[in-house]
């Protein structure tokens, strides 16, 4: 386990606290829930923008392709 020093708005501890104390969980736990839960949250939109980027590559290459057989069905004619 890392040891950190962490700086938080009033509003967001004092709510933080009295959640904590509704749910009976230690504070480090919750936060390394909150953050566990966080991290999932980026990585999914890291992967969200990626799959856009990249199906934009292929949908025009396939774009590309679909011409060039267009091409081939004027020879066939």
């Amino acid at each position: 386990m890392k040891t950190l020093s962490l700086k938080l708005d009033e509003v967001l501890f004092k709510e933080t606290e009295e959640l904590l104390e509704k749910i009976k969980k230690p504070r480090n736990r919750y936060i390394n829930e909150a953050l566990q839960y966080y991290n999932r949250i980026q990585k999914k939109k890291m992967i969200e923008k990626m799959l856009v980027s990249e199906s934009k590559l292929v949908s025009e290459e396939s774009l590309k392709v679909l011409g060039e057989f267009e091409k081939l069905d004027d020879y066939d004619s």
